[in-house]
């Protein structure tokens, strides 16, 4: 039962933290999560405990969604995530240990790096992003370091990219 309240505390703290900046929910809680129910379990959870906090920012800003950058992001990103997703069904755990590993360790150089870079990007290349970072969210959950400079450099900011990103 300890546990399970820890558990809470930590996804209470992930979203209020999630919920002003845009991301790091998944950073925070998903460890945890990996911690005490294993990786295949973890990531489902934590797709649910995802989907619930996006709801929640959409329907904050839902004056400020930009529609068309929602579609070409989604219309890529949502089949990439589904096979992201069936990937992860047939890899095994302890790859998927290896990989989330990887990929938090991979996150802080690489936003620095993308930051670096001051990219613009147009509706077509934020399309070609959701389909990357569609195919990896269906692996790691985790990819708010990658979408948040994505929607950024397509030039959303405040409401909007809460909105839309969520």
């Amino acid at each position: 039962m300890a546990i399970y309240l820890f558990v809470l505390l930590i996804g209470l703290v992930a979203g209020a933290v999630s919920g002003v900046i845009g991301t790091g929910a998944s950073i925070m809680l998903l460890p945890v999560l990996v911690f005490q129910f294993g990786p295949k379990q973890a990531v489902p959870i934590m797709a649910i405990a995802a989907l619930m906090s996006n709801v929640g920012k959409m329907l904050a800003w839902w004056r400020e969604v930009d529609w068309r950058a929602f579609a070409a992001y989604s219309v890529t990103g949502v089949p990439a995530a589904a096979l992201g997703a069936r990937t992860l069904l047939v890899l095994p755990p302890a790859a998927v240990d290896v990989a989330l590993g990887l990929f938090f360790l991979a996150m802080i150089p690489g936003r620095r790096r993308l930051d670096a870079l001051n990219l613009r990007l147009a509706l077509w290349q934020l399309a070609v992003a959701g389909a990357v970072i569609g195919f990896i969210t269906g692996i790691v959950i985790s990819t708010g370091p990658l979408s948040v400079p994505a929607f950024t450099s397509y030039g959303l900011v405040k409401g909007a990219f809460l909105s839309t990103e969520a």
